[in-house]
């Protein structure tokens, strides 16, 4: 069978979507596509694989698989890009709908030009941070997981746990201990692995490693579970927005420069929501041999 897809990113986070909007493609095994059709040097190559659906509970859904073939419930960029594809496509012809990833419904508002989304804002609502619901395992009865030492390998660290409807380690780099080099340098194929599996993390953690520029910008490079280190983390930025509001290191509203590019970050004051805006594209379509 040849599979349809389209090749799409969002500050360099690239995922393969399939369309299944109209049509369902028959497909048996979608962890084992996902790992096939992700691979850099045998498939398409990507962060994962996204099917972008009807839903029963908002306008779209949002179907996402990691690299590895683990199911994803959340994926800042990837929404994003879901939300050009639908718009694109003419599949709505409203500027704000909604998408669903996992049951979470997520309110969506297109910028468009010459009848194409070029910036798209996503209400990614309100952070958890109790830490059983994060998840995370320390002692019990803690409110939120605000400055936490932990050691990963040979790095100690200090850490802010934060789940966008998935986890999140926020580290940032004044913390650390047994790495005093730069951010840049930062060798994360090494201490990556050693903060997503830590037994703090039940369902293992996507780590972002923050340096702090000002009070309104912050460099980030981020290891993603299931994924290694990707350009670019959505749903990492915001958590670390909200990581440098509850550390008193940032102000609300915040540029997050990635190696894909940069995203705007706000932490509503009023209703506790943390909003998300930057762009998506569209970058190649082909047919994939399943």
């Amino acid at each position: 069978m040849k599979l349809e897809f389209v090749k799409m990113e969002g500050c360099g986070n690239d995922y393969v979507y399939v369309d299944c909007v109209k049509e369902q493609p028959l497909i048996e095994d979608k962890s084992e596509l996902a790992r096939k059709i992700s691979d850099r040097h045998f498939g398409v190559g990507g962060d994962g694989l996204i099917f972008v659906n009807r839903s029963e509970i908002a306008d779209f859904e949002m179907e996402m698989y990691n690299a590895d073939g683990s199911r994803g419930e959340m994926c800042g960029n990837g929404i994003r890009c879901v939300a050009k594809l639908v718009y694109d496509r003419g599949y709505v012809k409203k500027d704000k709908f909604t998408i669903e990833s996992m049951g979470s419904i997520k309110k969506i508002e297109v910028t468009a030009k010459d009848g194409k989304a070029v910036e798209i804002s996503v209400d990614m609502g309100t952070p958890i941070l109790t830490p059983e619901k994060v998840p995370l395992s320390i002692e019990k009865g803690a409110e939120k997981a605000v400055n936490v030492p932990i050691t990963a390998g040979k790095i100690s660290a200090e850490f802010t746990a934060v789940s966008m409807g998935n986890p999140h380690a926020v580290v940032f780099m004044e913390t650390l201990k047994g790495y005093d080099g730069s951010l840049e340098d930062m060798p994360l194929e090494a201490i990556g692995p050693d903060f997503e599996n830590h037994v703090f993390f039940p369902k293992r953690v996507n780590t972002e490693f923050i340096e702090v520029v000002d009070r309104d910008n912050v460099n980030m490079r981020v290891w993603e579970r299931g994924s290694g280190e990707t350009l670019a983390c959505g749903t990492g930025c915001c958590a670390t927005v909200v990581a440098g509001v509850l550390t008193g290191r940032t102000n609300r509203s915040i540029t997050v420069h990635l190696r894909g590019g940069d995203l705007k970050l706000s932490l509503n004051k009023e209703d506790g929501h943390v909003y998300m805006t930057g762009p998506a594209r569209e970058v190649f379509t082909g047919l994939f041999d399943v």
